[in-house]
């Protein structure tokens, strides 16, 4: 799995706003010059994000963008959803195959012996996907761009009081 640039330069345009924030709003030149991107590109960016009440345009001549609500309320996963889609990373495509069919029957006897009745021959592969699929929205949904904005500034203070 591999997440796109756009999702990348989502973050790192968040994370631009977030450290920014207690000054004023940023401009597309401003933001696109910071991460080496078009403008163009970039604007189409951010209008995914305006649409998702992510961030808010701030209109005029010193207009830009700003966060439309806390760095500490903005998680990746809202990100990555906004950028990627909110579509499942694996389907079972093979729930037709002799091997699925077998451990299905095998998986539906042993519920029967157990009286585990679920009426649902489920893909035994695509249950561990989904695991893996909640771990990793937890995870995501556990950070946000503060926490990357107060890593960056712990880490900062550390190199100065390193010298």
């Amino acid at each position: 799995m591999q997440f796109s640039k756009s999702t990348d330069y989502a973050l790192h345009a968040l994370i631009h706003l977030g450290h920014a924030e207690r000054c004023s709003n940023v401009g597309i030149k401003e933001l696109s010059g910071s991460l080496g991107v078009s403008e163009s590109y970039l604007s189409k960016i951010m209008s995914k994000l305006r649409q998702d009440g992510i961030v808010r345009a701030v209109p005029g001549v010193n207009g830009g963008y700003e966060l439309a609500r806390a760095a500490d309320r903005i998680t990746f996963l809202d990100v990555i959803q906004v950028m990627e889609g909110r579509q499942k990373l694996f389907e079972c495509s093979n729930t037709n195959s002799r091997q699925h069919r077998l451990l299905a029957e095998e998986g539906t006897a042993r519920r029967e012996r157990d009286k585990e009745r679920t009426g649902k021959n489920e893909c035994l592969v695509e249950k561990v996907m989904e695991g893996a699929e909640q771990h990793l929205h937890q995870y995501l949904r556990e950070r946000t761009i503060q926490s990357v904005l107060d890593e960056a500034f712990k880490r900062c203070s550390h190199e100065a009081n390193k010298k």
